[in-house]
């Protein structure tokens, strides 16, 4: 299918085009035009005046939502959650897989690997995030001590085996007994190795990122905090250039102003927002379950039964405006952290994350509101709220 969003405002890391069209041709964007370039010449046009059209999000740090989860053994779960996540602008993300009591998680990285040799015509699963089980247990939030285990040479190549290539992002503690070799095998297998879920000293990190640790899990939380004199993990992060952060914006997990410390210590470039979500997100008043623990939605966040705060119940649309809200950051810096930025530790930068001629034709469009009114996944309608599905109704009957 072929179609132009004319007159909208484009807008991307890299680009801020107050007036323009973005042509769409099958799955790929095929052209991306300014005022004053030759006019677009079709049937399929449709009026996008005064709305925001931005790539679509990609939620690298993500444990479900919509009632569904992602650490799962049923493959059809994992589906749903791909059918729903649209609905919050997600177009493309990472499975999480954490633990499980006295193994490794195979039956879960088994359905990851089902659904990820599927193809999939709504958000589009892009890998596989392991958190776990190789976190230390003084730093596990609401991992339980069950669940964690030591590196271990064998067990990495089991797991890059079980995955079969699908392996995208690890989070371990470096400073764990072998997670130094962990780090090398797995930087040699081409995964984004991240440190979280961690008690590792300033040298300590920093020895993990000269190893090739290029990533941070969800700065602030589970993490030994930044002292004046122990600064831990996010000092060294800060003297890393290479090296992103993850932020869960929803202003709980983080306080509003130290997520705007976070954004001036990083860059917008190397800020990453995820929402760390569970299957109770979207839904209101939710009790659920995170890996088999109950828990219930309390303030805005997610606790378990004994009152920890574990994963969040955010959205990513909500992220987008709570970064806007709580932060000092342009609308085309927070676009970036939502989109280009978690497509370099996804490792589809070149394909997604952007408003560029060959990239996936990912796209949202916001009113001047910030409210999410359509979705596209590869040049396909995800989502539309209703007016937007009235005037998109054209394009599913072309």
């Amino acid at each position: 299918m072929r179609f132009t969003l004319r007159d909208a405002h484009l807008i991307d890391a890299t680009t801020d085009i107050v007036r323009g069209d973005i042509i769409i041709d099958g799955t790929r964007i095929q052209a991306v035009k300014c005022p004053g370039d030759s006019p677009t010449e079709q049937d399929n046009i449709i009026d996008a005046m005064g709305m925001l059209v931005m790539p679509g999000f990609i939620d690298i740090h993500t444990h479900g939502g919509g009632g569904y989860n992602l650490h799962t053994t049923d493959a059809e779960e994992i589906r749903a959650y791909a059918r729903w996540a649209p609905e919050t602008g997600v177009t493309s993300f990472l499975l999480a897989v954490v633990g499980v009591p006295g193994s490794i998680p195979e039956q879960q990285l088994r359905a990851a690997v089902e659904v990820l040799n599927d193809r999939v015509m709504e958000a589009e699963p892009l890998g596989i995030h392991l958190e776990g089980p190789y976190i230390n247990v003084v730093r596990r939030g609401a991992h339980q001590p069950a669940w964690l285990r030591m590196p271990d040479e064998s067990e990495t190549e089991q797991l890059l085996a079980l995955t079969q290539d699908h392996l995208r992002l690890v989070t371990l503690a470096p400073e764990l007994p072998g997670a130094l070799a962990m780090i090398r095998r797995l930087v040699d297998a081409g995964i984004t190795v991240s440190m979280g879920h961690t008690d590792a000293t300033y040298e300590q990190a920093q020895e993990a990122i000269k190893l090739g640790v290029t990533h941070v899990t969800h700065c602030f939380n589970a993490m030994r905090p930044l002292l004046h004199r122990a600064p831990g993990p996010l000092a060294a992060l800060a003297r890393a250039h290479k090296v992103y952060g993850e932020l869960i914006a929803d202003g709980v997990h983080v306080h509003p102003g130290a997520m705007n410390a976070l954004v001036k210590l990083l860059g917008p470039e190397r800020t990453i927002v995820i929402t760390d979500a569970l299957a109770g997100a979207g839904l209101h008043d939710a009790t659920f379950d995170f890996a088999g623990q109950p828990a219930r939605v309390i303030d805005g966040a997610a606790h378990l039964a004994d009152g920890t705060i574990t994963g969040s119940v955010l959205t990513m649309d909500q992220a987008l405006r709570n970064m806007l809200l709580m932060t000092a950051v342009s609308l085309q810096q927070a676009v970036g952290m939502l989109t280009l930025n978690p497509a370099h530790p996804a490792q589809v930068s070149r394909r997604k994350g952007c408003l560029k001629v060959g990239y996936d034709a990912d796209l949202l469009i916001f009113d001047q509101a910030m409210t999410l009114q359509a979705t596209f996944c590869r040049g396909e309608v995800a989502f539309a709220a209703d007016e937007w599905r009235e005037r998109l109704s054209a394009l599913s009957n072309a």
